[in-house]
């Protein structure tokens, strides 16, 4: 069973209000990034570990959820006030009641974390740093920090973040980048709509710290960047029930996979299969592992040659790359 440590810094307590036959329900889970992320690994057979910040009294209920679900808690534990939402989902989409960042964290509080984090992640097989709930809760050079920490050490990175964070994990280096279209747009002044702009996105975000980078694309194929080779992603396209979560998904499947030893082209197309089935369904980070190992089958990826690299203008070589997406 492969071992992966999710960097989860700021755990959030989730209630989500649903309607139907019965009447209204109310559903009380932990969430954030990291954990959605880590039901999908725990889908997929992986032993999780979570390193993270748990605050005041949601903190307290946040370690209970995540230990009935099976997780390894690694808690720096601390009053004050702890990141949460409030979603109302009668209407059949979300619509956010409240939403609570939770306090930034001393630095008291972020060096016992760091030093947790490097401690648990010497026993893992794969180390997925996730992002916090809230942009002021830790600085981003926390995230460059412990790229290069983790890889000096020997630890295989794999990180699902953007922007600041994103741009400071690079810096410190990363074996695999997973970010979505919209955020690589976002984060690249440069970049364009077009499938050569974001094959050059892409390549540029290689070019700051990664080994591998995949750009995810909202039901769209998935734009694979290893070293110099180009690659798309084509997953069969399902009815959205809920689009939520399916990037989590993504990552989660991409991380147990490679966590397993298996190749980088075996792990994105469990990737893909597990972010196309997420959507299906309402719970965020869910999944059945027979179904997506099964679906991963259909999972196409297409490769540039290295002649067409180098022959072909960017748009050329997108154009060879791209095929009909409907």
């Amino acid at each position: 069973m492969p071992k992966v440590m999710i960097f989860a810094p700021s755990p959030l307590l989730t209630v989500t209000i649903e309607g139907g036959a019965r009447g209204t329900e109310l559903h009380v889970h932990a969430g954030g990034q990291g954990v959605w992320q880590s039901k999908m690994l725990r889908t997929l057979g992986a032993e999780v570990s979570i390193c993270g910040v748990l605050t005041g009294e949601s903190g307290r209920v946040v370690q209970h959820l995540l230990e009935d679900d099976g997780l390894t808690v690694h808690a720096v534990h601390r009053d004050g006030r702890g990141g949460a939402y409030v979603h109302d989902r009668r209407s059949g989409e979300r619509v956010e009641v409240v939403e609570l960042a939770g306090d930034p964290l001393s630095r008291h509080e972020l060096d016992e974390l760091y030093t947790t984090t490097i401690r648990e992640a010497m026993s893992a097989d794969l180390v997925l740093l996730s992002g916090p709930a809230g942009d002021g809760v830790l600085p981003d050079d926390v995230y460059r920090r412990l790229a290069s920490d983790l890889t000096a050490a020997g630890r295989t990175v794999v990180v699902d973040l953007a922007g600041g964070r994103l741009a400071a994990a690079l810096e410190g280096g990363v074996r695999l980048a997973k970010v979505s279209e919209t955020e690589l747009e976002a984060a690249d002044a440069s970049s364009s709509a077009s499938m050569a702009g974001l094959i050059a996105s892409a390549t540029r975000l290689r070019d700051a710290g990664a080994r591998s980078v995949v750009v995810t694309r909202a039901g769209r194929p998935a734009v694979l960047i290893d070293g110099d080779e180009v690659s798309t992603v084509h997953a069969p396209v399902m009815e959205a029930v809920d689009p939520s979560g399916a990037g989590d998904s993504f990552t989660a499947a991409l991380a147990a996979s490679l966590a397993e030893g298996d190749s980088l082209h075996g792990a994105v197309a469990l990737a893909a299969a597990a972010g196309a089935l997420n959507v299906t369904r309402h719970g965020l980070g869910t999944g059945d592992a027979e179904a997506i190992r099964r679906l991963s089958t259909q999972v196409e990826i297409i490769r540039a040659d290295r002649e067409a690299r180098a022959q072909l203008s960017p748009d050329e070589l997108a154009g060879r790359l791209e095929v009909d997406e409907r």
